[in-house]
């Protein structure tokens, strides 16, 4: 059954409000929209529209999910999307309650993230920077290479979203600043750190490719591609990404993007930094969000314990 006129116009009337106000992302926005319509659309079935569906409605509706097969995590999204939709409704004074308010989300286990070793890491930057000097390459295959190469420093520097890594303007490394600002979800604005390494892979890729693909190296962003958005995709690093884990003796399920992004985390962390600073620096917007990472200070609290208090060795 579809969603009824005047479902989807509060639906719409929802999104442009996450759009304007919240700064929402279009893959966020697009997030809501497809959780609504299900849920709007199994409203629908019932004889039901936002505006008078109760919590018994939200529960019968999250109960479908679980027949679907819907995983825990999905179910508790599709809520979270149902609440502050129903938290809009409210407040534009369209409903007097909230009747998502109330739910209790799907249990769900919170796994720990996928991470490497520091020297998983650092053997996989070795294995991306062998054969970068290797005149024998087809051009072509050198100048990925470079750029993969050039990727991974960047990431494991920054530990930014692969969205943000893709799409950083070529502008940002002009100069020799141990920082670099970066336009994170929701527009927040931040400041990532940059080592010498990664800017020193970066010169080397913009180098050869000035030099390979002039009119490439033209274009505006730092990795510029012939695709619609003008610069490198997500799904292309992922891939080349695994190829150089493979290399490096990493299984591919073990390596990913936002792998590289936890192992940035937790180094960090397992190192003594503080949570609020890992936080910051990977623009989480809550402290709960870079809680998943408080198995690395329990850790090394317990480390810190047998090597430091008097009775640690007993």
């Amino acid at each position: 059954m579809a969603v009824k006129p005047a479902s989807s116009r509060l639906i719409e009337s929802f999104l442009e409000m996450i759009a304007a106000e919240r700064g929402g992302a279009k893959n966020t926005i697009d997030a809501y929209a497809r959780d609504l319509a299900d849920y709007a659309t199994r409203l629908s079935s019932a004889g039901k529209t936002p505006l008078d569906a109760s919590s018994e409605d939200i529960r019968a509706y999250l109960k479908t999910l679980e027949k679907r097969g819907l995983k825990a995590a999905s179910g508790a999204r599709k809520l979270s999307s149902i609440r502050q939709f129903h938290r809009f409704l409210l407040a534009e004074g369209l409903r007097a309650e909230n009747p998502a308010a109330i739910i209790e989300g799907p249990r769900r286990g919170r796994g720990l993230p996928k991470t490497l070793s520091i020297a998983e890491v650092d053997h996989l930057l070795a294995v991306s920077r062998e054969g970068l000097d290797d005149t024998a390459r087809a051009p072509g295959e050198c100048l990925r290479a470079l750029r993969t190469a050039g990727l991974i420093e960047l990431l494991y520097a920054t530990g930014l979203r692969v969205s943000e890594l893709v799409a950083l303007p070529k502008a940002i490394v002009r100069g020799s600043e141990p920082l670099i600002p970066i336009r994170g979800k929701g527009g927040r604005d931040r400041l990532a750190p940059i080592s010498s390494a990664a800017r020193a892979a970066i010169a080397a890729y913009r180098t050869r490719l000035e030099k390979d693909q002039p009119g490439a190296a033209a274009s505006p962003w730092l990795f510029p591609s012939d695709g619609e958005s003008g610069h490198l995709t997500r799904q292309a690093f992922a891939r080349d990404l695994k190829t150089c884990g493979a290399a490096a003796g990493i299984a591919a399920a073990r390596i990913s993007p936002h792998v590289l992004r936890h192992a940035f985390a937790s180094h960090l962390l397992q190192n003594g930094a503080d949570l609020r600073v890992v936080q910051e620096l990977l623009g989480h917007a809550d402290i709960a969000t870079t809680q998943i990472y408080t198995h690395v200070l329990d850790e090394r609290m317990k480390a810190m314990v047998r090597d430091l208090h008097p009775l640690g060795d007993a």
